[in-house]
């Protein structure tokens, strides 16, 4: 499986679906007419060159421009800016906390949650000008509500411990991992069908991860212990599959008990998740006493308390905006090109972490990206595959 890449999988399809697709519109021989004559009827049939290709892939890139109008490319031009800027500038922020001398995991989970008024303000033009309604909370709803809050929480501190111990590089290459356990979750709560691009990809990206645990003396910072570094590299791991776990209930929520879809329905829920994953957040940060410890951190942080502040801050509107920028290019879109924009930040984040914060970046990790790189290719071509034609 590791041998056959996405491009490789994509040339066979191509090739077994030009077969069939000849075969069905070859008219059936009439008696005595030969195998000779109809193949030389084939034969004689002119051959697309590469250019033509090219002008009807233009031709066809052309008319599905003019097929939207301009305020709709400009928004999925913003949405999509959102998302590989802001998230990768949350991962980065992230390490910058740890690494300039703050010590709290919960504030770190806390900013991931707090920006929550900032889609709740967004959300209600929808309900003023868009003649749309609230949707009735019923008990069922507010309980999965609760949950995915809790789960939420959860997922957001095991985050800020891998981004404790582990490069900003190293942490979100082990994140892309949440594609493994969403394809799995996903099968196994929705029972949402697994192709062969699926199982590739999650041996591909198994793969890569087991390079990156291959080469953990290289890539640890000096301050970090073997322990420490091992500490984040699980709970990376975890947070993935609890990311995962919270993707498949997400949807399972729409559809058991929210029945639709739309970009309010979407918002709604993202707004009421991150209120109680904030609750639950506040809490913990409460008995940990780390609201109290935030101003001898401040103190003690590089770059003095202004420093400090702006990295809180930054983190906190970098967070709301990756949310956004997913949620509309989700609805603007397709899952395909988000999941094309996901896996393009992976690098994004890996590469500006190596320049920026001078992250270790060895040979096993470089391969590892690459590797990480071509199993996302290999799901999002084989979703694409199966939204193209669902008989797949």
């Amino acid at each position: 499986m590791l041998l056959l890449g996405p491009w490789h999988s994509c040339d066979c399809a191509l090739i077994f679906y030009s077969h069939s697709f000849w075969v069905m519109k070859q008219p059936l021989l009439e008696p005595g007419v030969g195998m000779e004559e109809g193949m030389g009827e084939a034969s004689r049939k002119p051959s697309v060159s590469l250019l033509d290709k090219i002008s009807t892939y233009r031709n066809m890139v052309w008319e599905t421009y003019k097929s939207k109008p301009i305020s709709y490319w400009v928004l999925l031009l913003l949405s999509s800016a959102a998302m590989l800027v802001a998230f990768p500038t949350s991962s980065l922020l992230s390490r910058l906390y740890f690494s300039n001398g703050g010590k709290s995991k919960w504030i770190i989970s806390w900013v991931a949650v707090a920006g929550w008024p900032l889609t709740a303000i967004i959300l209600i033009p929808t309900y003023l000008f868009g003649r749309t309604s609230p949707t009735p909370l019923t008990l069922k709803l507010a309980l999965s509500y609760i949950l995915l809050g809790f789960l939420s929480a959860a997922d957001n501190l095991m985050y800020a411990y891998a981004y404790a111990y582990l490069p900003a590089s190293t942490a979100s290459l082990l994140a892309s991992s949440s594609l493994v356990f969403s394809a799995l979750f996903g099968y196994l709560i929705v029972k949402n069908k697994i192709n062969a691009s699926t199982i590739n990809a999650v041996v591909i990206i198994t793969a890569a991860l087991a390079i990156i645990g291959l080469d953990s003396d290289s890539d640890r910072y000096g301050n970090i212990t073997n322990r420490q570094y091992i500490l984040g590299f699980v709970w990376d791991i975890i947070g993935s599959a609890l990311h995962g776990l919270i993707f498949a209930l997400s949807e399972l929520v729409f559809v058991k008990l929210l029945g639709r879809r739309s970009f309010h329905v979407v918002m709604e829920q993202q707004v009421m998740v991150s209120l109680f994953a904030f609750l639950f957040t506040t809490i913990g940060v409460i008995v940990n006493h780390d609201f109290q410890a935030m101003a001898s951190e401040a103190s003690s942080f590089k770059g003095g308390k202004v420093s400090y502040i702006m990295v809180l801050i930054w983190s906190v509107i970098t967070f709301q905006l990756g949310v956004l920028g997913g949620t509309a290019v989700l609805f603007l879109s397709s899952t395909v090109l988000a999941g094309v924009l996901n896996a393009v930040r992976v690098p994004i984040t890996s590469i500006a972490a190596v320049i920026l914060l001078n992250d270790p970046m060895s040979g096993f990790k470089i391969l590892s990206l690459v590797i990480t790189f071509w199993g996302f290719a290999s799901y999002i071509y084989g979703n694409y595959s199966v939204s193209k034609d669902p008989s797949l």
